[in-house]
């Protein structure tokens, strides 16, 4: 869990290369209280926006992702993070630039929403979420920590 007082503080969790390209999410009013993590997709559905905490963190990391244009014929593909089976609408390739060369992806939810899905799928099965969010929450971190070399230190301002 986080917080965000102001508009600034939620831009800042982002990596300072990212910062200049933030569409905020509409209806957002401060301060925000995060439980588990903060994801929306721009107006134009091009780039989609996360912001989570690393494990035993409350320092919030942002990521924004590109979302790959689906092409040619429908496939059905399996979100990396949440492990839900959709259409290439739904499931498809996140990237998202590593520096000026080098682009990183992987095969997500569009939407982000995998939170709402682990939760449904924990409901009907009688169990509680904790178990399952943290889970989803270490795989992020995995992520941004092995693609991207972020840590759960904060970052130096460039």
């Amino acid at each position: 869990m986080f917080r965000f007082e102001n508009d600034r503080a939620l831009i800042e969790s982002f990596r300072p290369r990212d910062r200049r390209v933030i569409e905020m999410p509409d209806g957002i009013s401060f301060p925000l209280f995060v439980r588990d993590y903060l994801a929306w997709t721009e107006t134009s559905g091009a780039r989609v926006y996360l912001i989570f905490s690393a494990p035993g963190s409350r320092k919030p990391i942002g990521i924004i992702f590109r979302r790959e244009p689906p092409g040619g014929e429908p496939t059905y593909r399996m979100c990396e993070w949440c492990h839900s089976y959709g259409t290439s609408a739904e499931v498809g390739m996140l990237t998202t630039d590593v520096d000026n060369k080098r682009r990183v992806g992987v095969t997500l939810c569009n939407d982000l929403r995998c939170k709402e899905k682990l939760e449904d799928a924990a409901d009907r099965a009688g169990r509680h979420p904790l178990q399952v969010l943290e889970e989803l929450n270490a795989r992020m971190f995995r992520f941004a920590h092995e693609a991207l070399g972020i840590d759960s230190q904060p970052q130096p301002a460039v």
